[in-house]
């Protein structure tokens, strides 16, 4: 036994190396007897079963994989459940032993037998659960069926499809209400009045509807139209939010090991750090929360160019403008797979194992990062300002960024006059020294000269703690720097 586990098992089975053994051996004792009856013998015996493995390989049996993931995308430590239906389209098989190829991160490739006990009309139906905590997007499969000849001689496995993209989204964290919305209620709403006094000439009228005050009945109009008819005093607009969010490479990697390759296997690794992984789950946080309060939502980059732009699960790259269900879900997808872009500054990657990584896994993770052609526009240049100043104050500013420079700074706060509010959170990597303290106080103080309300954190920092330091005025936002200059945060 132990001699056949060292042999390949991927060609004959234990019964079809035994033949391959006494067949040699058959050979050699007609050679050294003379005997015509053991040649004859020794030839049947090692030609059966390659005659056997190149049946497997001409005659392969073919099928076709249905897989199905429920829900289509699922969020980060949630479970998905991977349904799949297999069927034979090609020559008749005996039983087939199948294996499910998954990253390793989801553990142990599920394996099964063709055709299930429950087959019905020829197609066997298999299900099985995942689940990943880190977003990204994950190729599961493909299904790897081994083949065995009637006789139980050869072996052959190869794979009978291509497998699906799983997409793994960030989860949001639910956040408290705040005073993001101004004067806008709890819904997100806000009523215009068309006229102080209207006078019976000018008011606008509409039809009645369940519900209606009586007091708004337009009597004059009734009369008209010969129908009940209401004043439309009022019209309500939908509130919109802009969110900036910082995806640069130098602004999220200040020190050794804070960028790493993860979220991804099968050469979708994703250029990230622990801060922007912080930065992502709050955009999704923050989209969500604004999503249930009727905000239209616009996502921008830096430099005023759609935030998704490069994003490989961005389901429409070049769209800025979000609402509704629809709009979150599409966010959610966008960002499962975004990464940091830019110039690289320095050597400081690995991989989210632990281990360093390679040269080679460097220079791809480089490659990734430098994705972004050198004719970019600068980051809160005037493209972002023309783009802010299109929706000026029909909304809040919110910007999840990364460190930023002097000039960026004073850049980025001259926008907080586009918006009715404007909010940035700064994210940091537990700045160690007391210049990287005192660039991070100097990065707030021209924020909020600006108008901005400005917040630092840490990724140890809570990010229902940061939201709500917003609404505690300028003593909150300078206890939340406070903790960042020491090196604390409140656990997530």
């Amino acid at each position: 036994m132990a001699v056949t586990d060292k042999l390949p098992g991927h060609l004959f089975s234990p019964r079809g190396w035994g033949l391959l053994a006494a067949g040699v051996v058959s050979l050699l004792a007609a050679q050294v007897m003379g005997r015509r009856d053991l040649l004859t013998l020794g030839i049947l015996l090692v030609a059966l079963p390659l005659v056997s493995l190149a049946s497997l390989r001409v005659l392969k049996p073919r099928f076709k994989v249905y897989r199905e993931f429920s829900p289509s995308t699922v969020e980060t430590s949630a479970t998905a459940t991977v349904r799949l239906a297999v069927a034979r389209t090609g020559m008749a098989a005996g039983q087939v032993s199948m294996e499910e190829h998954l990253p390793p991160r989801f553990g142990k490739s599920p394996t099964f037998r063709f055709p299930a006990r429950s087959a019905v009309g020829g197609t066997s139906r298999y299900e099985y659960h995942l689940r990943s905590g880190k977003r990204g997007q994950f190729v599961i499969g493909p299904v790897t069926a081994e083949f065995i000849d009637p006789f139980g001689l050869a072996l052959h496995r190869h794979a009978i499809d291509d497998g699906d993209l799983l997409t793994v989204t960030p989860a949001a964290v639910e956040l408290p209400s705040t005073g993001l919305a101004g004067a806008r209620g709890n819904d997100g709403v806000t009523a215009t009045r068309i006229r102080a006094n209207p006078s019976d000439d000018d008011v606008m009228t509409r039809e009645y509807r369940h519900g209606d005050p009586m007091r708004r009945v337009h009597w004059a109009a009734t009369a008209r139209h010969g129908e009940l008819m209401v004043r439309q005093e009022e019209s309500v607009t939908t509130p919109e939010a802009t969110i900036i969010l910082d995806q640069r490479l130098a602004a999220f990697s200040r020190g050794p090991g804070s960028v790493f390759g993860g979220g991804g296997e099968d050469g979708r690794e994703l250029v990230t750090s622990e801060a922007f992984e912080w930065a992502v789950t709050a955009a999704m946080s923050v989209s969500a929360h604004l999503v249930e309060r009727n905000y239209a939502l616009r996502f921008l980059d830096p430099a005023g160019g759609p935030a998704f732009l490069h994003s490989p699960s961005a389901p429409e790259p070049e769209t800025e403008e979000y609402s509704g269900a629809g709009g979150l879900q599409s966010i959610a997808e966008s960002l499962a797979a975004i990464h940091l872009t830019g110039p690289h500054h320095g050597p400081h990657v690995h991989h989210d194992d632990g281990g360093r990584a390679g040269p080679e896994s460097s220079d791809t993770l480089r490659r990734q990062a430098d994705s972004a052609p050198d004719s970019t526009p600068r980051p809160f240049d005037d493209r972002l300002m023309d783009k802010l100043s299109a929706h000026r104050l029909r909304g809040p500013v919110l910007a999840i960024l990364g460190h930023l420079q002097h000039q960026d700074a004073r850049s980025l706060a001259a926008a907080a006059a586009f918006g009715a509010n404007a909010f940035a959170i700064v994210v940091t990597d537990h700045p160690r020294g007391a210049q990287a303290n005192q660039d991070t106080r100097d990065t707030l103080e021209v924020l909020r000269s600006g108008g901005w309300r400005a917040v630092a954190v840490t990724t140890a920092t809570a990010l229902p703690a940061a939201w709500s330091s917003f609404d505690q005025g300028d003593a909150g936002a300078a206890s939340a720097a406070a903790d960042v200059r020491r090196g604390t945060g409140v656990g997530r």
